[in-house]
């Protein structure tokens, strides 16, 4: 079996990621915090409150740099959704998930030079990254400007309204992470692909 390598993920996409996922990890523990109010003699609620504010900033601006590069260096072409025969490129790779490839099956859409994401990752990441981190910063700076907000939505307070949305988000961002972790360790060796984000390099094997 040889075996070839694609330089897949650029210094300026590996610098953002770790900083995205730093900032992810920081924002769920904070969160969860501050949802439960879970503070005592060593840990101060409004420390965390701050604490959170300030890492939702530094994640608003790294989008800034994930959208902005994935404009300039081409990267936005890995995230094109092909409406037509969608829905049974999304059913292949779900089946491969949950049988092919405990059976030694190869992947139904193998990584190339054009394709980084396989159907089920692309429109995962897609939906993350395009739609649930925007409303996540979106309802974040709402949140930290209640002024912005609809005082009353049929009598229920929007901020609380805005607070449980964003909280919501927060809950799908975490399950997001779970499985992309897991999803990230599936192949010939569990650690390839966080040394792929790592050395930018993506080891294919034929």
């Amino acid at each position: 079996m040889s075996e070839s390598k694609i330089y897949f993920y650029p210094l300026w996409l590996r610098i953002w990621h770790s900083v995205n996922a730093l900032c992810i990890i920081v924002l769920i523990i904070t969160g969860f915090l501050m949802h439960y109010g879970i503070h005592g003699k060593f840990i101060n609620f409004y420390l965390i409150v701050r604490f959170h504010n300030y890492t939702g900033v530094i994640l608003a601006l790294n989008y800034l740099v994930f959208f902005s590069g994935n404009i300039v260096f081409g990267n936005k072409k890995f995230y094109r959704l092909k409406i037509k025969g969608w829905l049974q490129r999304i059913i292949r790779q779900s089946e491969y998930y949950a049988f092919g490839m405990f059976k030694g099956q190869q992947p139904p859409f193998p990584l190339n030079e054009k394709r980084k994401f396989n159907p089920l990752q692309k429109f995962s990441y897609f939906f993350s990254m395009y739609l649930i981190l925007p409303l996540v910063i979106i309802s974040g700076i709402a949140l930290l400007y209640p002024e912005i907000i609809v005082e009353e939505v049929y009598d229920v307070s929007g901020v609380f309204l805005t607070a449980l949305f964003h909280a919501g988000l927060g809950f799908i961002i975490l399950m997001f992470l779970i499985v992309h972790v897991y999803a990230a360790s599936i192949g010939k060796n569990p650690i390839q692909n966080f040394k792929s984000i790592i050395n930018g390099w993506h080891e294919l094997s034929h």
